[in-house]
């Protein structure tokens, strides 16, 4: 664990047996990131269950990563322009 100058704790492995997979053994801070990594990773030992909710929580993350990627054009766009509009007033 890593403190803070507070003596707060900023990290922590997770320590739940339900945060860690269980066919590789590697660790998750959510349920739903040990989710998405055993649809990736290990396709063929999915439950029916397992699987949809896999595809629960992938549908959630390519809308989350959708939103993302919109909203950093947006960004790059209008700071594109808005240094256009300025070398356009300075020059």
């Amino acid at each position: 664990m890593i403190a803070d100058s507070d003596d707060e704790p900023t990290w922590s492995e997770p320590t739940a047996a339900a945060s860690r997979c269980p066919d590789c053994g590697r660790p998750f801070t959510t349920e739903e990131r040990r989710l998405l990594h055993r649809g990736l990773e290990h396709p063929d030992r999915l439950t029916a269950r397992e699987r949809e909710a896999y595809a629960t929580v992938a549908a959630a993350e390519r809308g989350a990563h959708r939103r993302y990627v919109l909203g950093a054009l947006i960004v790059f766009v209008v700071t594109y322009f808005g240094f256009l509009f300025a070398y356009a007033i300075v020059a």
